[in-house]
């Protein structure tokens, strides 16, 4: 899968046509033995989880791209 960023340890990655099982534009996100897939409309995760703090990066990363509601 494309990494398209790189931060504290995060990767966030994204393909163009992943949508057989999410039927919404998101990212993956990795951070150590955890992942999570998320929306990229709003945040919020579709599936796995992460450290809270982690989560508050990619959504603070997620706002310097995207017009989250």
């Amino acid at each position: 899968m494309p990494v398209i960023s790189m931060f504290y340890g995060i990767l966030i990655m994204m393909y163009y046509m992943d949508n057989d099982k999410h039927n919404h534009p998101h990212i993956h996100a990795e951070y150590a033995e955890h992942n999570a897939v998320i929306a990229i409309a709003d945040g919020s995760v579709l599936e796995g989880e992460l450290p809270g703090a982690k989560m508050k990066l990619i959504q603070a990363w997620m706002g310097k791209f995207t017009r989250m509601n």
